[in-house]
This record gives structure tokens, sequence and C-alpha cells, in this order.
């Protein structure tokens, strides 16, 4: 007789592009459909990647996506007022969102700290409840969600960190918090899916030197200080392009801020790509301005694709680069933004000496060690 398979229930909030949903997709595609069966949850039926979740999983929203709602205005309005009542009535009561799941699960797992309350709040009170945690805790922007965070980590049976600076930082700073049982689980790397995938050709691409970078517009992402060091470059006369694949709150601010610097042609803004990896490919390096990352994917996904990387010395980034070597670490201002750049653009010896350590580079990421590892912390729980 067959053993009984353990149900999951992952939460999230939507499906937008983003590190954690490809974390999502990993897990749901590789870990093994004969030992769990997984239903994946959704506040927001929004993003691209809410197509991809793979068919042996169940998939339930709770409120539509802003790809669903009217193309006239004032219909949409109406729409998005209707989803913010909804919205409010699942958090003040989780009845709701149970009925709506309707089914009881041995597992339910939060990917990111926005799914927490869902979680924890869940009428399921037999399942173990297990967290995924990628944020540094000490950034400032990110400090009036932290007491929030604080009450809830004591709740969960397991916590799950995806880099060991981000585990350190939380027990630094909170040394005396009631911590629950923890693992360190890096990201895994769907490698033979990225080489693929970058093997299509992007649509216009500008000539001479390019960077790129990935990653939603949020002003913890750097683009703002990006954009003051490529202008100062291009003042000087070095000439190169900056494409941007990503999108959210900051795209308006961006794209104004490229208007003033008269830099619309070379810092190119290209919103969500639902294939972002021919973007990599054919650019000639890769850069990470961010004032926090945890383990970013998009560092080992440009490793994968073998591109000198400038990356800000931020997470768990200086485990995934070696200074010099495979890449060039930079702290989080505007000059060393400035200076890296020049530096790609002038040392051709520092370059290729780069792009020759990249050659066997993917050999670091062990992605079946990583979901045997996940699958065994999720069994191992559910025998607890």
């Amino acid at each position: 007789m067959s053993e009984k398979k353990i149900k999951i229930l992952f939460r999230h909030r939507s499906m937008e592009m983003g590190g954690v949903e490809k974390v999502l997709l990993s897990l749901l595609n590789n870990l093994d459909p004969d030992k769990f069966e997984m239903t994946v949850c959704l506040t927001l039926n929004q993003g691209k990647l809410r197509d991809e979740i793979p068919g042996h999983v169940r998939k339930i929203h709770l409120t539509p996506g802003k790809e669903d709602f009217s193309r006239n205005s004032l219909l949409k309005k109406i729409q998005l007022a209707g989803r913010r009542l909804k919205l409010k009535k699942l958090k003040n009561n989780p009845v709701i969102a149970d009925r709506i799941i309707n089914d009881i699960f041995d597992v339910e797992i939060g990917m990111d700290y926005r799914d927490y309350d869902a979680i924890l709040n869940s009428t399921n009170k037999n399942s173990k409840k297990i967290g995924w945690f990628h944020s540094e805790i000490n950034v400032p922007k990110f400090q009036p969600l932290v007491p929030e965070i604080l009450k809830s980590f004591p709740k969960f049976d397991h916590m799950v960190y995806c880099s060991h600076k981000i585990k350190d930082m939380m027990h630094h700073y909170y040394p005396n918090l009631k911590y629950p049982a923890e693992s360190v689980i890096i990201n895994p790397i769907p490698v033979e899916e990225i080489k693929h995938k970058a093997k299509e050709e992007p649509d216009v691409f500008p000539e001479g030197p390019v960077f790129v970078s990935i990653g939603r517009l949020h002003s913890r992402k750097g683009y703002h200080k990006l954009i003051e060091a490529h202008k100062k470059l291009i003042d000087e006369g070095f000439h190169h392009s900056i494409i941007i694949i990503g999108d959210g709150d900051e795209m308006k601010n961006l794209t104004s801020q490229a208007a003033k610097y008269n830099v619309e042609k070379t810092f190119i803004l290209k919103g969500n790509q639902m294939n972002p990896y021919p973007y990599i490919r054919k650019a000639d390096y890769f850069i990470l301005p961010s004032e926090s990352e945890a383990w970013p994917l998009v560092i080992a996904e440009a490793l994968i694709l073998r591109k000198p990387i400038i990356a800000t010395h931020v997470g768990d980034v200086g485990l995934m680069i070696k200074d010099r070597k495979t890449g060039y670490l930079i702290s989080y201002e505007t000059d060393e933004m400035y200076s890296a750049i020049k530096t790609f653009l002038t040392d051709p010896e520092l370059v290729a000496e780069i792009r020759a350590n990249l050659t066997d580079i993917e050999s670091q990421f062990d992605n079946q060690r990583i979901f045997n590892m996940i699958e065994e912390m999720i069994t191992t729980i559910c025998k607890s």
C-alpha cells in the first residue's frame, strides 16, 4: 500500500515577476508529486507568472487580478474598490478564505512575510505552519513592518531562511526573540531551463556596451542611484546603455528621472518580460545596485549565463560572487556604481579574467540537494 501523500497549501499574495515567485514555481515543479499533494492559494490572481503554475497543482485565488478588470476606467475603479472591500473582509475574517479553499492540509506555507497572517490565522489549527523569510531585517524602509513580523515568528512551527546572512541578522538584532525551529535553504536554480530560454532573441537591442538589470522597481533596488551614475558617465563620453527589466511603484519616478537627465534612449525601462534571460545572454554585463537583498536569484541566473557582474555587497551576494574573480562587489553608493561601470568599460583585462573564471560556474548550483532538503524538512515536521 502506498504511503499517504502530505497535503501542502502554499499561500502567496500574487504572481508578479520576482524572486519569491520563481522560488515558489521551482518548488511546485520539483517537489515529488508522489509524496506531496500541493495547492496554491493566491490572494490576488495577478501577475505574469500566474499561468506558470504546473497542471498537477491545484490553484485557487481569493480575488481577481488587475489583468481581469475592465479597460473602461470608471468600471475599473469600481472593480478595484470592490476588491479592496473583499480584501478587508478576508483580513478580518479568515473563515471566508478557508471556505473558498475548502480543504484540510497537513502543512501550510507562507512564501513571504506578507503571507504570514494568512497562514497563522488559518482555522486549520492542526496543520504545521512554515514561513519563508527573504529580507534583511535592518533595512531602514523595512522598519514599519518589523513589529508585526516579530510577532509572527514565534507562532510558526518552522522558519526557512533563504540565506545564512538573513538568519544571522535576525539573531543579531533580535537575540531574545523566541524562534521556532529553523533551516537555511538557499533558493533553487533551474539551470537547464535558464540556458534553454536564453536562446530566444530579444526585441530591439541597443548597440555598444550594454548592462542589464532585473528587479522590481522599488526604491530599495537602487535604480535611482544607478541612473545618476549612468548620467555622469554619459556626460563624460563613456558610451553604454543600461536595460532595466521589471515593473513596480518606481516606474513613474524613474521614467521622469530618465527624461530629466535626457537619457531615455540609453537608460531603457523595458517593464516586465516573461522571458528576461535573452536580455542577460545578449548583454555584455549584469548589474545589481540594490540596497538590500537576501540570496538574489538574478545573480545566480547571470552567473549561469556567464555574465560579468557588478553587485552591491549585500545579503549573501558576497558568497555568490568572488570580488574581482567572478564579479565586482561595491557598496550602495552612486560613486561606486559609477566607478565600477567605468572599470568594466575601460579595463578589458579584468573583464576577460572574470569571463574566464565563469566557465564552470554552474557546478556550484546543486538543485537536487536543495529539493531533497526541503522534502526532508516537510516530512520531518509532519512526523513531529
